[in-house]
């Protein structure tokens, strides 16, 4: 009977030095897929823009962030950020009038959903950009 490989997680997680910005926290995860070889450009560029939200979100509205993670599998490349806020993240109805309020609509467009995980202390604020397909565009 043959087996199907095990499936293969690549993580890299910062915990007491996590991002202090979006900008910091985009350098991390461009380092990261460059290690785990993400060279599809609209995938990056979709990553980036969950990194960016998610951690401006902590920053702004959950009193900062208390560790990041990155994973890579079979699946995509998922974005972790915990703050220290217990309350989950509010989707605001969209109003071109009214500046912000769009960025979780873009996360779950771009990743098809976002996981929020109390944690003690604050929560977790989790997504997935999955890997696009063969022949495919992201």
């Amino acid at each position: 009977m043959v087996h199907p490989p095990e499936e293969q997680r690549v993580f890299r997680e910062w915990k007491q030095q996590g991002p202090t910005s979006a900008a910091q926290a985009r350098a991390m995860a461009e380092d990261f897929m460059a290690v785990v070889g993400y060279g599809d450009e609209k995938q990056r560029e979709a990553v980036l823009l969950v990194v960016s939200e998610l951690v401006t979100n902590a920053l702004r509205h959950g009193r900062g962030v208390t560790a990041f993670r990155l994973s890579h599998d079979t699946r995509g490349l998922t974005v972790s950020v915990r703050d220290a806020e217990d309350r989950p993240p509010r989707e605001q109805p969209l109003d071109p009038g009214r500046p912000g309020g769009f960025g979780m609509h873009l996360v779950r467009s771009l990743t098809g959903g976002v996981e929020v995980l109390r944690r003690p202390g604050g929560k977790s604020v989790r997504a997935t950009v999955p890997r696009p397909c063969v022949g495919s565009r992201l």
